[in-house]
């Protein structure tokens, strides 16, 4: 059990875990509003997210992170492995996602790289609410003990909340005494420049990700406020001319989707109307080229 907290703590939690295990389906739950887009499609995160929630205890920063995966040659598979890693560099707690149903080789290099760790780990089996048979997740927590020195272990489903207030108190116990880093309404770092190119991308992930896993990217050119009016002019880039069929469909009716649906998502967070423009745009390799994906927000110098 975390224990009693009696002045106010504040500090750094990242998130860390292996690709499409449930990392910022979690995030969004702890805060109670969507700041890190999700999909069933693995690497759907690609770059470190902060996330605070705070309350009469205290502030936790919350740090997710893009899922840590083997192979992936690309410039852009290294950039998120790198996004990851470096999230538990100068963190207080460092918060391992697992998914209850299966374990991987993945999960263990992750686990074997975190051997050196000096912050507190805390495990959390995510996903608990797909197990067919409950029985076996004593076993599975038993040997998840075996294998690691955790501050604790939490079962936990992120989809439906079960168990995530357990999870931040035994996070927020392991907080430094301090105050509070951030004003106690933010709950991001992120600007909403970034969150409508995510929530573009997050429909294009969920709608072609069969198709176009990892060859689409999205730039804002124009974001500009006017009243309660937000005009957004965003560019949807491919790889290749065959690619931007897909995405336009036909007669543009997949983009009409994908645009409509992004922009409801954008006027329930942002609470304005928003006027979306999309276009559809060929960039070759931009997904190998570290020059074409520092020009598209994935700049290394910012990790």
């Amino acid at each position: 059990m975390p224990e009693q907290i009696t002045s106010f703590r504040c500090g750094y939690a990242a998130i860390i875990g292996r690709p499409n295990v449930g990392k910022s389906t979690l995030l969004n739950r702890i805060l109670g509003q969507k700041i890190a887009i999700t999909s069933p499609r693995p690497q759907t995160t690609r770059h470190k997210i902060i996330g605070i929630k705070t309350d009469a205890a205290g502030q936790v920063v919350y740090v997710d992170t893009p899922g840590i995966h083997r192979g992936g040659k690309r410039a852009i598979n290294r950039y998120m492995n790198k996004a990851a890693r470096s999230s538990v560099a100068d963190v207080d707690v460092v918060v391992l996602v697992l998914d209850a149903t299966r374990w991987t080789e993945e999960d263990e290099s992750i686990l074997q790289g975190l051997t050196a760790q000096e912050a507190p780990v805390i495990a959390v089996v995510n996903k608990v609410d797909k197990l067919a048979d409950k029985d076996v997740l004593l076993p599975y927590l038993k040997k998840l003990a075996e294998k690691f020195n955790f501050a604790a272990i939490v079962p936990l489903s992120a989809r439906k909340g079960d168990n995530v207030e357990g999870l931040e108190a035994e996070v927020l116990a392991r907080m430094p005494e301090g105050e509070a880093m951030f004003p106690e309404d933010q709950v991001t770092d992120r600007s909403q420049r970034f969150i409508a190119a995510e929530l573009i991308r997050e429909k294009l992930m969920r709608r072609l990700g069969e198709e176009l896993p990892y060859a689409l990217t999205v730039e804002i050119e124009k974001f500009a406020v006017e009243g309660n009016l937000f005009r957004i002019h965003a560019v949807i880039w491919v790889e290749k001319a065959s690619q931007k069929a897909i995405v336009i469909g036909k007669g543009g009716a997949m983009l009409k989707e994908i645009g409509q649906r992004a922009r409801e998502d954008m006027e329930k967070i942002f609470d304005a109307k928003v006027f979306l423009e999309t276009w559809v745009k060929v960039k070759e390799g931009w997904s190998e080229d570290e020059r074409l994906l520092r020009q598209l927000g994935y700049d290394e110098r910012e990790l």
